[in-house]
């Protein structure tokens, strides 16, 4: 008579079913465990390092630490023999203070050139020095030929009555001087402005006559000046259209930086009677 064993409970002679959750025991394998988060990250970290070390394998054991592949042979070195440097000799210098020119070889100067001056009597100063240049005269100048000393600030309110040289052929470096008064004004029978007052000095000159501002340019720079109205009180502002009427000290006497008065009137004013 067989012998029958227990079996796991069920239905007879049935295989055990383990479709379930394994739980250790004599009829089946022992469970399986489940890997955790930090032990797949190490795996795949020790994967990557083991390809990382392969692939540097294999890529350095075609080269040598010098960066030459292996087995390639060293290029032989040829010995360089240095050679003297051998001094280029230089041009020779020029002696100080040589003569730029050949001995008795003589350079041209430029000459002035010459032209006509023609006769700019009465014309407009404006005119006059336009004509002028065009000829070839470039050097010009102006002034008051009253003597008062004024500028010629806009030369079409002003016209020509003395020119200094003469009409006629001169250089063209010639300084040309004209001698004009304004517009509204008739010309002096003599250029009373051609020639500078001359320079005070130690002894007071005669300005009775003459504009103040004509007067003051005469002194020396540091003298001590007063200018007065001898007709009505008025300021004396512009004085090229002021003429002098007393002066003190007199005409004659030193000066030794002794202050300096003038009494004026306009020009067209008379100066009064004492």
């Amino acid at each position: 008579m067989s012998q029958q064993h227990p079996g796991p409970p069920g239905r007879p002679d049935e295989p055990p079913a383990w479709d379930g959750p394994q739980q250790p025991g004599p009829w089946g394998p022992p469970p399986r465990k489940k890997l955790s988060t930090g032990a797949i990250v190490g795996i795949s970290l020790g994967g990557v390092f083991a390809f990382l070390v392969i692939v540097g394998a294999v890529t350095g054991e075609g080269e040598t630490t010098d960066g030459k592949a292996a087995g390639e042979k060293p290029a032989p070195t040829v010995p360089v023999t240095s050679r003297p440097a051998t001094a280029t000799p230089s041009a020779p210098a020029a002696p100080t203070g040589a003569p730029s020119a050949a001995p008795g070889r003589k350079t041209d100067s430029k000459k002035a050139e010459t032209g006509k001056l023609p006769a700019f009597l009465g014309k407009g100063l404006q005119y006059a020095q336009d004509e002028a240049q065009s000829l070839g005269f470039y050097d010009l100048r102006s002034h008051d030929a009253l003597g008062r000393g004024r500028n010629q600030a806009f030369d079409r309110n002003w016209k020509v009555c003395f020119q200094a040289p003469a009409p006629g052929t001169h250089k063209t470096d010639v300084t040309v001087d004209f001698g004009t008064v304004k517009l509204e004004e008739n010309c002096p029978k003599s250029d009373s402005g051609a020639r500078e007052e001359a320079e005070a000095g130690g002894t007071m000159p005669d300005f009775a006559g003459k504009s103040v501002k004509v007067a003051r340019g005469s002194l020396p720079s540091n003298a001590s000046i007063t200018v007065t109205d001898a007709a009505e009180g008025r300021m004396v502002l512009m004085e090229s259209n002021w003429k002098v009427c007393t002066q003190d000290p007199e005409a004659g006497a030193a000066l030794n930086g002794r202050p300096v008065s003038f009494t004026a009137v306009k020009f067209e004013e008379s100066c009064p009677q004492n």
